[in-house]
């Protein structure tokens, strides 16, 4: 179920990763954008209790800030890479 989570929560962070994103550094297909997301769910978990996370009771907000913010980096950098900004 972990793993249904990640993927589901992955998708929701990427497409609000690419939202965050600035400017035209969103110009990347959207499954490119779904594995950005799922990178920054990942991503986001480790970073999160590498500086001393370790969650709270209910939704742990920080941890998902964390997570979008990742996520959008992700979408910048493989914008990047890609190179389909125009």
């Amino acid at each position: 179920m972990e793993i249904i989570g990640v993927i589901v929560a992955g998708v929701i962070i990427g497409l609000l990763g690419k939202f965050v994103a600035p400017g035209d550094k969103d110009n990347i297909p959207i499954w490119l954008t779904i594995l950005c997301g799922i990178g920054g769910v990942i991503i986001g978990w480790f970073v999160y209790t590498a500086f001393g996370g370790n969650g709270s009771a209910g939704i742990d907000w920080v941890r998902w800030i964390v997570a979008i913010a990742i996520s959008a980096v992700l979408v910048v950098i493989a914008s990047t890479v890609t190179s389909r900004n125009t």
